[in-house]
């Protein structure tokens, strides 16, 4: 039962809509009407506004890396080991995606998966955050970074910790990641893929 009220609290965490809570605080249009229509950063980015963005990037990843603070935390008090943190891992993730508060409806989880990441392992979340920039730096485009840092996440968290549960939970989210990105793929392999900042019209 302890478990389950760890996995509970986790998903609720990754629900939070900052997408949405962002795009309030700095007036703009609800983010699933315009662009990708997908209740991110990269496409609150295209309303133009940046500080926006940034506010839904940092909230997006700082709820990924406070749900495995607080499982690091807590568990050991409740006699919990590895299978709580890596259930907290993919109950945030998840809750980011299939978010209860938008009907089910939410991110890709990217910015959330980063926070996971940093969570387990500093080393492991920053080696992501560099991949992620230097493919967005070379391409611009903000799906191609995250496809390439999805592939080569479970490749770094296999040497950081071998193959344990954390590793699996990073697989995982990985999978999940490459799955919800199938649109761009097949756009980016079309040439129709927009570039970062670039606004994309309904």
């Amino acid at each position: 039962m302890i478990l389950l009220a760890f996995i509970c609290m986790a998903y609720l965490i990754g629900s939070i809509p900052f997408a949405l809570i962002s795009s309030w605080i700095f007036k703009l249009p609800d983010p699933r009407t315009y662009g990708s229509k997908n209740p991110g950063a990269t496409n609150v980015l295209r309303s133009g506004k940046k500080t926006a963005a940034v506010f839904t990037l940092i909230g997006d990843a700082g709820k990924g890396w406070l749900a495995i603070v607080l499982a690091q935390a807590f568990a050991p008090v409740w006699n919990l080991g590895d299978e709580a943190i890596v259930a907290v891992a993919l109950a945030v993730f998840l809750g980011h995606v299939f978010p209860v508060f938008l009907n089910f409806q939410g991110g890709k989880g990217v910015a959330t998966a980063v926070g996971v990441l940093l969570g387990l392992n500093a080393i492991l979340g920053l080696l992501a955050m560099v991949t992620w920039i230097v493919v967005a730096i070379i391409s611009r485009y903000s799906s191609l970074s995250a496809l390439v840092a999805s592939v080569l996440s479970p490749v770094y968290a296999s040497y950081i910790f071998g193959l344990t549960l954390n590793t699996l939970a990073v697989l995982l989210m990985a999978l999940l990641l490459i799955w919800r990105h199938q649109s761009n793929i097949a756009n980016l392999i079309a040439g129709k893929e927009s570039r970062i900042g670039q606004k994309k019209t309904q």
